[in-house]
């Protein structure tokens, strides 16, 4: 068994959309990011990546490379799960927490959830977003970004069968 923490916060200030967890949000700022600034995948993929040993988000996607330009997170992290996929890791269970103050994401999050489950091939019972707020404290309570953490629990699978990696 392997538990992985990944952090991501990044500040509003852009005009690129709103996405977390690969769902667009209505909102009037998205965040500023080399990427599409989708700050739930990328600390989703810095949690398996810190499970696996592997390194972090910037060791295989630098910021500095201009073909990760405003890229669909997801993208990276179909990339990365395929890498430790084949490593024979499983997924036992992902726990997200958001912190913001605005916007609102409850409404948002059953799509999330389902993103992550299609795209890491995965059951969505095995996947948790929430959100909470700073309660006004620091950057987030003054509205300035968001944050998000997220824990990860693989298992190492006996089953090299890969044809059915839904577990």
């Amino acid at each position: 068994m392997r538990i992985g923490y990944g952090f991501d916060i990044h500040a509003f200030g852009s005009i690129k959309p709103l996405i977390i967890g690969g769902v667009q949000i209505p909102y009037n700022k998205g965040l500023i990011a080399h990427s599409n600034g989708d700050l739930l995948i990328h600390s989703l993929i810095d949690a398996l990546l810190g499970a696996t040993a592997m390194g972090d988000i910037g060791t295989f996607f630098p910021s500095e490379d201009k073909k990760y330009k405003n890229i669909n997170s997801r993208i990276l992290l179909k990339y990365i799960w395929k890498r430790i996929y084949l490593k024979n890791y499983r997924i036992s269970n992902i726990d997200i927490t958001i912190i913001t103050e605005t916007p609102k994401i409850l409404s948002y999050i059953f799509l999330m959830r389902s993103n992550i489950a299609s795209d890491l091939n995965i059951k969505i019972e095995k996947i948790s977003v929430k959100s909470t707020s700073s309660k006004m404290i620091g950057c987030i309570g003054r509205k300035e970004g968001i944050a998000c953490q997220s824990l990860v629990m693989l298992v190492k699978s006996k089953n090299t069968d890969r044809k059915n990696n839904i577990i």
